[in-house]
C-alpha cells in the first residue's frame, strides 16, 4: 500500500484545478435596459434605464454556476420627453425618490444552449420583489480590443406585468405588459 502513495500524490498534483466563477464588473457606459409598451393601440412607447452598478460572477466552463447582481436608480429613466418622465416619476406610477433603486439578484441559471440560458432572479421594482426569468444570450467573451483585458457582453429579454409592481395605472388601455431588452458589458475585475 505504501508503494501506491507516490503515484497517488503525483496524480493529485497533476489533476487540473477546477475553474471557479470570476468577477466581472458592469460597464455602466455600455449597459442599458430598453422597455416598450403599447399606448392605446396607437403607438409603441419606449424608454431606457441606464447607470448600472453590479457584478457578474462568470464561470465560462460551467455557466450554470455563474450569478449576477445589478442595481440602478429609478430616476435614471430616459423617455425622450420631460413631461412623460415627470408623469412616470409621479404618484400615478413610481412616486420615486432620488435614491430609489431597482435591483436584480439571480437565484438560478439554466443553460439552454451553447450561448443561451434562462436566468431566474428576484427583481425589486417599486418596492415589490418578484421572481422573473430572463432569456439570456452570451454575445461575446474575450479580450477587449481597446482595453486589453477580459470582457463579456450579454443580451436578455423578458416581459413584466406593470400591475404586479403597483405600476398598473391606465391598464389595459396602456398595456399592462412591458417588454424589456437588456444589453450589458462587463470587464473582468482586477
Amino acid at each position: 500500500m505504501i508503494r501506491f502513495a507516490p503515484a497517488l500524490i503525483a496524480a493529485l498534483i497533476a489533476a487540473p484545478a477546477f475553474a471557479a466563477p470570476e468577477k466581472y464588473t458592469l460597464d455602466a457606459s455600455h449597459s442599458q435596459i430598453v422597455f416598450t409598451y403599447n399606448h392605446l393601440g396607437y403607438s409603441t412607447g419606449a424608454g431606457m434605464f441606464s447607470g448600472f452598478n453590479g457584478e457578474i460572477m462568470f464561470d465560462q466552463a460551467d455557466p450554470a454556476a455563474s450569478s449576477v447582481t445589478v442595481s440602478f436608480p429609478v430616476k435614471s429613466m430616459l423617455t425622450g420627453w420631460e413631461g412623460r418622465f415627470e408623469h412616470f416619476m409621479s404618484k400615478d406610477f413610481f412616486d420615486a425618490t432620488d435614491d430609489e433603486m431597482v435591483t436584480f439578484t439571480s437565484t438560478a441559471i439554466e443553460v439552454t444552449g451553447e450561448k443561451t440560458a434562462k436566468i431566474t432572479g428576484d427583481l425589486n421594482l417599486n418596492g415589490v420583489t418578484k421572481s422573473v426569468v430572463l432569456d439570456a444570450v452570451l454575445n461575446q467573451a474575450g479580450e477587449h480590443p481597446m482595453e486589453k483585458k477580459q470582457w463579456a457582453g450579454f443580451s436578455a429579454t423578458t416581459t413584466l406585468i406593470r400591475s404586479d409592481y403597483n405600476l398598473g395605472m391606465f391598464a389595459p388601455y396602456v398595456s399592462d405588459e412591458v417588454q424589456l431588452m437588456i444589453s450589458v458589458e462587463a470587464s473582468k475585475a482586477e
